[in-house]
C-alpha cells in the first residue's frame, strides 16, 4: 500500500493568554493550541489526522492562500 502525504497549511495567531492558536482552513473545525510552536505543530498534526477521518477525500478544498490588507 502507498500511502501519500498530503500538505496543509496552517493560520496562526496568538490568544489574549500567550498561547499559540493554530488553525487549517481546509479542514472544518480543525484547530489546537500550543505554549510554543513547536507544541502547536505537534498539538495540530494529531487534530488533521483526526479531522481526516471525519472528511472524504472530495469534500476537502484547495488552498488557496492568504492575503493581507492594510486599512
Amino acid at each position: 500500500m502507498i500511502i501519500t502525504k498530503r500538505e496543509f497549511y496552517v493560520v496562526i495567531t496568538i490568544d489574549e493568554d500567550g498561547y499559540y492558536v493554530g488553525e487549517v482552513p481546509q479542514l472544518k473545525a480543525c484547530y489546537s493550541q500550543g505554549k510554543t510552536i513547536d507544541e502547536l505543530m505537534a498539538n495540530i498534526k494529531e487534530v488533521i489526522e483526526l479531522c481526516l477521518e471525519e472528511e472524504s477525500e472530495e469534500n476537502i478544498p484547495e488552498f488557496v492562500g492568504i492575503q493581507k490588507v492594510v486599512i
